[in-house]
C-alpha cells in the first residue's frame, strides 16, 4: 500500500540524540522536520552515556534541560582516576554555567530529547523504516519508508538526514559507508547496573586502570550505578556467552578500587557487551543529504563523547542549513550543498584531536613509566588533575596534558624512579614521540582531503621540524 507525497523541509532518519538535535533547532526556527525512527519510544540502545558539563550544556541550548533534570540522576561535580593506587580528584570548568556531569539511561534521555523535539513542532513518528532514497537530477530528494502498518509513505524535501547510528541506512545509500579514516578499538566494552546506596560517593564519576584493565562506575538515574568494564581485545573470549557474567565479576574484582566502591551494591541487570569497535570519520555532506552523529563519526566510549558530539553537531548542522532552507525565495542546492560541507569540515577540524587521543586510551597497551609520572603528577598538582578533567570535558585540547616542560619533568622523574628502568623510560619517550608524529601527520593527511580544508600549520615544514610535544 502507498500513501500520498507529503513535501518537508527537511526529513531526519533516527531520532535520537542527533536526530532529535537537528530536529529542535530546524523546528524552532519555523521549518517544516520530519523525523522518523524504527524505534518505538521510551526505547533503550547500546550506550555507556555519561554526559560531561560539555553536554549538560548542550542540553540546555536545545531547551531540555529541566526535562532532563527531572529524571532524577544525581548531579556529578567530581571526577577522579586511579592509575594502580595512584589516584586524582577534581572538579569541572564550567560550561555555560554548568559545573557537574550527569549519568542517565538512553530509554529516558532519548525519550526526553525527542518530546523536546515535538513540542518545538517536528513531527516525529516512530515505528517508521526507511527503504529507499528519492533523487532527482544526481541529488537526494527525499525518501521513501514504510510505517507499522507496511503501508509505504514517499517524502520530498531539499535535504535528507541520517542520524541513523554507526549502520547508516543513509550512509549506504550514498556511498558514504567507508571510512575515510579508521582506527579499530585494541578494547571491547562490557557494562551493567548496580543498586547502589552509597549517597556519599554518588556525586564523583570514577574511573580505574590496572595494567590494561579499566574500569568505571557512574552513579544514574533511579538510584543505580552504571558500571563499565573496558578488557582488552585479547580477553573477549572468556567473555562469550554464559561466561560473560563471571568474566564481568571477575573483571571487577581485577580492580580493587572498583570492587570497594561496588561493595554493598547488587548487580541488577543483564551484561551488555559491545565488541568489533571501530572508530571512524566518514564523508559525512553530499548533494541533498548529511550525516550528523554516529552515522558520519564515531569514537571509542573509552572518553565518552559521543552523546555530547551528536548533540552538538547534530544542532550546528541545523544552525548551518536553516537560513538556506528558510530563504523566502527557495532553496539554492549550491548554497545547501556548500552549508553541509561546511559543517561537516569543521566537525572533523573540532574532533581529530580527541579521536587521536581516544584511540590511544582505547589501545589497551599497559600503562607507560611516563602515564604513571603524570598521574603522580596530578595527584600532587590540583591544578594539573583540573587540566586533565577539562580535557574529557572539551575545555582544553589533549595536548594541554604534555607541555614541553611536564613532560620534560615526568622523564627525570621516571629516569629516577627506584625500581624503573632506564631503557623503560627511552623506550616510552621515543614511542610518545613516534605516536605524535604519526598522528600530526595523520590529521595533516586527513584534514588536507577535506573539501575546504585549506592549509594547516607547518604544510612546509621538512620531516624531521615537524612540531613535536616531548
Amino acid at each position: 500500500m502507498s500513501s500520498t507525497v507529503e513535501q518537508f523541509d527537511a526529513v531526519i532518519v533516527g531520532a535520537r540524540i542527533a536526530g532529535s538535535a537537528t530536529a529542535i533547532t530546524l523546528a524552532e526556527r519555523g521549518l517544516r522536520v520530519l523525523a522518523i525512527d524504527s524505534a518505538r519510544f521510551p526505547s533503550d540502545t547500546l550506550s555507556t552515556h555519561l554526559l560531561w558539563p560539555t553536554t549538560m550544556a548542550e542540553i540546555q541550548t536545545l531547551g531540555a534541560l529541566p526535562a532532563v533534570e527531572a529524571i532524577g540522576a544525581p548531579r556529578m561535580p567530581m571526577a577522579e582516576a586511579i592509575l594502580d593506587d595512584i589516584g586524582w580528584r577534581t572538579t569541572y570548568s564550567p560550561v555555560a554555567g554548568i559545573d557537574y556531569a550527569m549519568c542517565l539511561r538512553r530509554t529516558h534521555l532519548d525519550h526526553v530529547l525527542l518530546q523536546t523535539a515535538r513540542d518545538a513542532g517536528a513531527d516525529i513518528r516512530e515505528q517508521c523504516t526507511a527503504t529507499e532514497l528519492i533523487r532527482v537530477d544526481g541529488r537526494v530528494a527525499g525518501l521513501s519508508y514504510t510505517d507499522d502498518d507496511d503501508t509505504t509513505h514517499e517524502i520530498h524535501a531539499p535535504i535528507v538526514i541520517g542520524a541513523d547510528g554507526r549502520k547508516s541506512f543513509v550512509a549506504r545509500q550514498v556511498g558514504a559507508q567507508t571510512p575515510t579514516l579508521l582506527a579499530p578499538s585494541g578494547r571491547a566494552c562490557y557494562y551493567a547496573y548496580w543498586s547502589d546506596d552509597r549517597d556519599d560517593l554518588r556525586h564523583i564519576a570514577s574511573q580505574w586502570r590496572v595494567d590494561r584493565l579499566l574500569g568505571t562506575a557512574f552513579p544514574c538515574d533511579g538510584g543505580d550505578l552504571l558500571c563499565l568494564l573496558q578488557p582488552p581485545v585479547d580477553m573477549i573470549p572468556q567473555f562469550r556467552g554464559r561466561k560473560a557474567y563471571d568474566a564481568y565479576l571477575e573483571g571487577v574484582a581485577a580492580l580493587p578500587g572498583l570492587a570497594a566502591r561496588l561493595s554493598g551494591c547488587e548487580l541488577t541487570s543483564r551484561v551488555r557487551a559491545g565488541v568489533g569497535i571501530e572508530s571512524y570519520f566518514r564523508r559525512s555532506s553530499g548533494p541533498g543529504w548529511a550525516l550528523p552523529g554516529d552515522a558520519g563519526h564515531f569514537k571509542d566510549p573509552v572518553t565518552a563523547q559521543g552523546i555530547r558530539d551528536g548533540l552538538r553537531y547534530g544542532r550546528l548542522l541545523g544552525e548551518a542549513i536553516s537560513p538556506v532552507l528558510g530563504a523566502r525565495t527557495g532553496v539554492d542546492a549550491a548554497e545547501l550543498d556548500r552549508a553541509t560541507a561546511g559543517w561537516a569540515a569543521q566537525r572533523d577540524r573540532d574532533c581529530i584531536d580527541v579521536f587521536q587521543w581516544t584511540n590511544f586510551l582505547a589501545s589497551g597497551l599497559p600503562p607507560s613509566p611516563l602515564e604513571y609520572e603524570l598521574y603522580r603528577r596530578a595527584q600532587r598538582q590540583p591544578d594539573y588533575a583540573a587540566v586533565l578533567s577539562d580535557i574529557y570535558n572539551r575545555v582544553q585540547p589533549p595536548a594541554a596534558m604534555m607541555s614541553p616542560s611536564t613532560m620534560a619533568s615526568a622523564v627525570v622523574k621516571a629516569v629516577r624512579r627506584p625500581g624503573v628502568p632506564t631503557r623503560e623510560v627511552v623506550s616510552d619517550l621515543r614511542f610518545q614521540q613516534q605516536r605524535l608524529v604519526s598522528g600530526w601527520r595523520e590529521k595533516r593527511r586527513f584534514l588536507r582531503a577535506e573539501p575546504d580544508g585549506g592549509r594547516l600549520l607547518g604544510d612546509d615544514l621538512p620531516a624531521e621540524q615537524i612540531p613535536v610535544t616531548v
